[in-house]
């Protein structure tokens, strides 16, 4: 199953903030760290932020945290905010639609793989992870 660059990115950021919970990033910070572009971290953090998995900050000095604990924030919630219309395969535009045995079958596994991701939390990755750059400055 592949994911949308969005999700990859609301991941990526969560993982960041995750890994220093106190700390006040930035967007450039992020956009910089993940090599993605400002105005994708920007959009990701929007919403993350109005979910409320991020607080964000405004004003000089300000940026986004974590607006809950990591372990109360599961990888399942993540994929499902950012991937509202996860699908394995496009069946809207198949002519086997409305009799393909196939359907069920990948309903049943998008549920598995959410399911699974439901077990466990950003502290879960967290604490598997170590980035390089944690050591760089707020920019």
């Amino acid at each position: 199953m592949r994911l949308t660059a969005h999700t990859d990115y609301a991941l990526r950021i969560l993982l960041h903030a995750a890994m220093d919970p106190e700390q006040l990033l930035s967007i450039a910070q992020v956009a910089q760290a993940h090599a993605i572009s400002r105005n994708h971290a920007m959009k990701v953090v929007n919403v993350l932020g109005n979910a409320g998995l991020l607080e964000t900050v405004r004003g000089r000095g300000g940026g986004f945290r974590l607006g809950r604990s990591a372990q109360d924030i599961t990888l399942g919630e993540v994929v499902r905010l950012t991937e509202p219309h996860l699908q394995p395969a496009d069946c809207g535009n198949c002519l086997l639609q409305a009799a393909c045995g196939l359907t069920g079958l990948l309903r049943q596994a998008v549920g598995a793989f959410l399911a699974e991701l439901d077990r466990h939390t950003l502290a879960d990755a967290a604490a598997g992870t170590r980035l390089p750059f944690m050591l760089s400055p707020r920019a």
